[in-house]
């Protein structure tokens, strides 16, 4: 099976998103924001992963648009909790690069797709 780095590099950070739950829930005692970016930043993965089984064209834009969504809505979270000192900088920043490369990949994906000549009836 051929490798896919976006699913490979979502699945890695739907893990570290994971992990980064427990240690909020646990350490801090964060319950809110730890569950938002649990939810947005696993969710990213399962919408990849859902795009490489679409039906056609159309349907793998619609859910790597969603997954493009979630990593931005990933990175606003991430953000909100380095800036009320939840995650230090040094815990944001690692993460948080993940976000923006998930971001930069999809989007790159989602360009490709959306230029290409639709697929014909015939082929």
């Amino acid at each position: 099976m051929k490798e896919n780095m976006v699913l490979e590099k979502s699945y890695a950070f739907a893990v570290r998103i994971v992990r980064l739950y427990q240690h909020l829930s646990s350490e801090k005692k964060e319950y809110v924001l730890s569950r938002q970016v649990l939810r947005n930043g696993t969710s990213i993965g399962a919408n990849v992963e859902e795009a490489i089984g679409g039906q056609s064209r159309p349907d793998f834009i619609s859910k790597m648009s969603i997954a493009y969504k979630e990593a931005r809505e990933t990175s606003y979270w991430l953000r909100l909790l380095k800036d009320t000192d939840y995650l230090s900088v040094a815990q944001f920043e690692s993460i948080h690069a993940d976000a923006e490369e998930l971001c930069r990949i999809i989007g790159s994906i989602l360009k490709t797709s959306k230029s290409q000549k639709p697929e014909s009836p015939n082929s």
